[in-house]
């Protein structure tokens, strides 16, 4: 799509066809969909003699749709396979030359967020670019076709006219086919790659409460040693905005105990939101020195010697 030619006249371009004709060849194959649009186009293609970039919206945003719904079946495929392997490459050729130019003086923080901005903005750019030159494109293809059915049957205009309908024209089972496509892919997204990213910012969320509540705990028992009374008021500094500590009497999920420390995570950014709100409690069990541990989260996730509740 990126590789037209620009000649004059541009190819498969009929110049002893006269212009109703023209128009009535172009209709056949366009269709009755956007039949206004590409016609107003594919007129000022043949008035200045040569192809040129045009913008087009719905190639921008869904351009393997497009294709298919366009009956463009080969070309999606090539665009699906080729396109978005070229559209990789670049932004792992980027990616790696800014891991080793650029990370080491980005705080780790920012780190991740740079990554997924530099391949949205490569991605971006081929799509523009894309974008630019699908008018262009479509109107080459037409021309073909044109010519073809032409070619094929020089005497017989219903044949012609089938063959248009047959090879232009659109396709809802192309599309529904195009939009389910993307829905798998944000599936599999979601599924496989996913978990790989919050896998270990996970782990550093649940290490940092449990580290937290933890040390907490320790504190707390050794001043209910002291004292014999829960110590509410002992100063609290988780040393972390994703872990609140509270100390008190009693504790959802506890039956008996006089005195718990909970560790609520919170201000978990994505892909680990599902962490917000979870729970670490460290309650006491009366009349001994023993403390015990209960979690709101599930086994897999919970410290070995956190139960889930």
């Amino acid at each position: 799509m990126l590789f037209i030619e620009t000649d004059s006249p541009p190819p498969f371009y009929q110049e002893k066809l006269p212009p109703a004709r023209r128009t009535q060849l172009d209709k056949w194959f366009i269709g009755h969909r956007s039949q206004r649009y590409y016609l107003k186009r594919f007129e000022q293609f043949d008035e200045q003699g040569y192809l040129s970039p045009k913008w087009h919206w719905a190639a921008f945003f869904v351009t393997f749709p497009w294709l298919l719904y366009r009956k463009r079946y080969m070309d999606a495929l090539v665009y699906s396979v080729a396109g978005w392997s070229f559209i990789q490459l670049n932004i792992a050729l980027v990616l790696v030359a800014v891991e080793f130019l650029v990370m080491p003086y980005i705080a780790d923080a920012y780190q991740m967020t740079i990554r997924v901005s530099i391949a949205a903005l490569i991605w971006l750019f081929w799509s523009f670019m894309v974008a630019r030159w699908t008018d262009a494109y479509y109107y080459r293809m037409a021309r073909r076709e044109i010519a073809d059915a032409i070619n094929d049957y020089p005497q017989d205009e219903h044949l012609q006219q089938a063959h248009l309908r047959q090879e232009g024209g659109v396709s809802l089972f192309g599309l529904g086919w195009g939009f389910g496509f993307f829905a798998f892919i944000l599936m599999v997204i979601k599924v496989q790659f996913l978990p790989i990213i919050a896998k270990p910012k996970e782990n550093e969320v649940l290490f940092d409460a449990y580290d937290t509540v933890k040390t907490t705990q320790n504190h707390v028992a050794l001043a209910f040693r002291q004292t014999g009374q829960c110590p509410l008021d002992l100063p609290i500094d988780s040393g972390t905005e994703q872990v609140h500590i509270d100390i008190d009497r009693s504790a959802a999920g506890v039956a008996e105990t006089d005195c718990v420390v909970i560790a609520t995570i919170q201000n978990v950014k994505f892909p680990i939101r599902y962490l917000n709100d979870q729970t670490l409690v460290f309650y006491h069990l009366p009349n001994s020195d023993d403390w015990e541990c209960i979690s709101s989260l599930n086994k897999k996730q919970a410290p070995e010697n956190c139960s889930p509740d």
